[in-house]
């Protein structure tokens, strides 16, 4: 039987097959979607007798650090972090991301929380997954307002880490450090390259391969809703409850 598969649980599906060579993935907190998909692949790399470490930091249960945030910084300055997600208010077509408001800074229209440390996990993380829900050209800008962490740096400066994908609602892209330019990859179903291309204020190349993004299959639907949504109602369960149809047991059981 064919299962009705969730918007949430494609987002999951197509996060959790770019972690596939990870030893370890860290998520920040207010990240359901990342969180879910990092415990979908380690959950699949235990049933391929490999491991994966995952460290979720709004979770008692699945945070590997006893000293929050900074333990993370240190971790990841160290190498032994393979990839990690961020988000925007705005992303621009050289990957640059805002998290600190919209206007001209410093007289902002809108304030919103800041960087934390996000510049420094893009400096240092291999492999960074930018994950922004919502698709349009107010959240994928030509140019952000202001750059809390940037997208490329020059030549003579050290980094081993920064973007390799942003995936939305409706469309997965990869970045090309040398072109400093984003690759559309693979369209939600219903998308088109045009649909595409009218909600993306940036430009972007077209992948002469662009293919359409594949619901997960029943195996994987199973062990989502069986095993991981249980994991993830401890540190989100309204979503857990909403995306991933997750019932906690009653008191009896």
């Amino acid at each position: 039987m064919e299962l009705n598969i969730k918007r949430e649980e494609l987002l999951i599906s197509q996060l959790a097959d770019l972690l596939v060579n990870d030893k370890h993935v860290a998520v920040g907190a207010a990240s359901p979607i990342p969180g879910a998909a990092a415990l979908l692949a380690k959950e699949e790399a235990k049933i391929k007798n490999k491991r994966l470490r995952v460290t979720i930091l709004h979770s008692n249960k699945y945070n590997n650090f006893t000293d929050g945030a900074r333990e993370l910084f240190d971790c990841a300055a160290q190498g032994r972090i393979d990839t990690f997600f961020l988000g925007g208010v705005q992303i621009d077509g050289q990957a640059n991301i805002n998290l600190v408001g919209i206007g001209k800074y410093p007289k902002l229209n809108k304030r919103f929380p800041g960087s934390f440390g996000s510049a420094l996990m893009y400096f240092v993380v291999p492999q960074i997954i930018l994950f922004r829900e919502e698709h349009s050209p107010r959240t994928l800008v030509n140019r952000v307002d202001f750059i809390s962490a940037p997208g490329v740096s020059e030549d003579n400066i050290y980094r081993p880490g920064g973007p390799k994908y942003l995936l939305t609602n409706r469309a997965l892209f990869k970045f090309n450090k040398n072109d400093k330019k984003f690759l559309l990859s693979r369209l939600n179903h219903n998308e088109t390259i045009e649909t595409i291309t009218n909600l993306t204020e940036f430009n972007f190349d077209v992948d002469k391969n662009i293919s359409e993004m594949i619901d997960p299959d029943n195996e994987r639907i199973h062990i989502l809703r069986k095993n991981i949504a249980p994991m993830v109602s401890e540190f989100y369960p309204e979503f857990a409850k909403s995306c991933l149809l997750y019932t906690s047991p009653s008191p009896r059981d």
